[in-house]
Parts: structure tokens; sequence; C-alpha cells
């Protein structure tokens, strides 16, 4: 028997075939997945996250990997404090070029002229 439902069903792999090709389709895939896996953790029946071994483990992990990679974290930290300070000054250069271009050196002569000359009252 050829139901319109089995007909559709023999024909899905083709057609997910081409949709999954698709970057957005994969995306919501992997955010799906991403949900799936973490109502899992955190859903009510079960408790892992709950439990105080669990963060006291966490937190002995966390401490040992920072104990271990303490150089390169610090180096990270301060070439990246680096980069934020020549970024800003960077920004800052840029934003008084762009001030200097449109003020313009004909809108600043009218000014300096205006404010040094004291016979107006």
């Amino acid at each position: 028997m050829n139901t319109p439902m089995m007909e559709a069903g023999r024909q899905m792999p083709h057609m997910m075939g081409n949709m999954m090709s698709h970057p957005m389709a994969t995306g919501t895939m992997m955010a799906a997945g991403g949900f799936a896996a973490g109502k899992g953790l955190l859903g009510a029946g079960t408790s892992l996250l709950r439990n105080p071994l669990v963060f006291l483990a966490a937190g002995v992990a966390a401490g040992y990997l920072l104990f271990k990679y303490e150089k390169e974290i610090i180096e990270a930290a301060s070439k990246l404090t680096g980069m934020g300070k020549d970024f800003a000054l960077h920004q800052k250069e840029n934003l008084d070029d762009l001030l200097a271009e449109t003020q313009g050196p004909d809108s600043t002569a009218p000014a300096a002229a205006a404010v040094t000359s004291p016979t107006q009252g």
C-alpha cells in the first residue's frame, strides 16, 4: 500500500540532504543539540550540577589549570591589555582626524577673529 505518508517518508532523505547543506540549518541543528544536552544536564530528573562534589571538583580542576598555565595566562592578559590601549589610542586619533576634517580651516578663522575683536559690544 502506498499511502501519501509512506511516499513522503521515502522522499525525506533527499529533501533533508539539500536542506542540511544550508549553513543556517546546520547552525539550527547544532543549537538544538546544545539545548538538548543542556536540558539533560540541568533537567529536573538529574541533579548532577546540584551536587556539591561537582562544584568542588570543578574548583580543583580550575585551580590546577590556572596554576599550570599561570605564565601563559599572564602573558596573554598583558598582551590583550596592550592591544586594548593601542586600539583606544588609534580610535582617539581617528576621531581627532575626523573632527578636524569636519571643522575645516574655514570655520576656525571667523571664530578666532570674533574672539580677538574687543570692540563688539
